[in-house]
């Protein structure tokens, strides 16, 4: 019975565990070689595009419009519960929330400031004050700054079902 048990638990946090799973690979173009960790669907470097042109599609984007993309952006902020979302930084001081398809992984909570490679499906939607105010809480915002949210807004989205995240 005590063998059993222990598989159990075994078995347990096995199963509990996937999803967690990141891969690192060595990325090599001429002298710079880059150590990407992988979370969520493999992806690849190679067709990523700037922030900058990001943000250009963004803009050119309607509220519930969605487009296919894959781009690079330096990461401002995670979030400090479970890394279930990461705010990346666009162009012209623009932002944009990433969440994570079917919460099928999540990213360290100290990435800040790095640079990521994120894949999926790019949006623009109009946030409630509700949502603004719950994300705002997730990121250790002060009461003070949660309390001046008080009106929806435009926001850009983008659910990721892969991310590479450079060392």
């Amino acid at each position: 019975m005590k063998g059993f048990n222990i598989l159990v638990v075994f078995l347990v946090l096995v199963f509990s565990c996937k999803g967690q799973e990141s891969k690192q690979e060595a990325i090599s173009k001429g002298q710079d070689t880059q150590v990407l960790t992988s979370f969520g669907d493999k992806i690849v470097a190679d067709g990523s595009v700037s922030s900058l042109e990001m943000t250009k599609n963004y803009n050119s984007m309607a509220v519930a419009d969605t487009l296919q993309s894959k781009f690079k952006a330096v990461v401002k902020e995670v979030c400090q519960e479970k890394g279930c979302w990461m705010k990346v930084e666009l162009d012209g001081g623009e932002e944009a929330m990433v969440r994570f398809k079917d919460y099928g992984f999540f990213m360290p909570k100290d990435i800040a400031g790095k640079e990521v490679i994120v894949n999926g499906l790019a949006f623009v939607e109009e946030m409630s004050v509700k949502d603004q105010r719950h994300y705002a809480e997730d990121g250790g915002k002060s009461e003070e700054e949660i309390a001046k949210i008080t009106k929806p807004k435009k926001t850009f989205g983008f659910e990721a079902d892969g991310v590479l995240l450079k060392e």
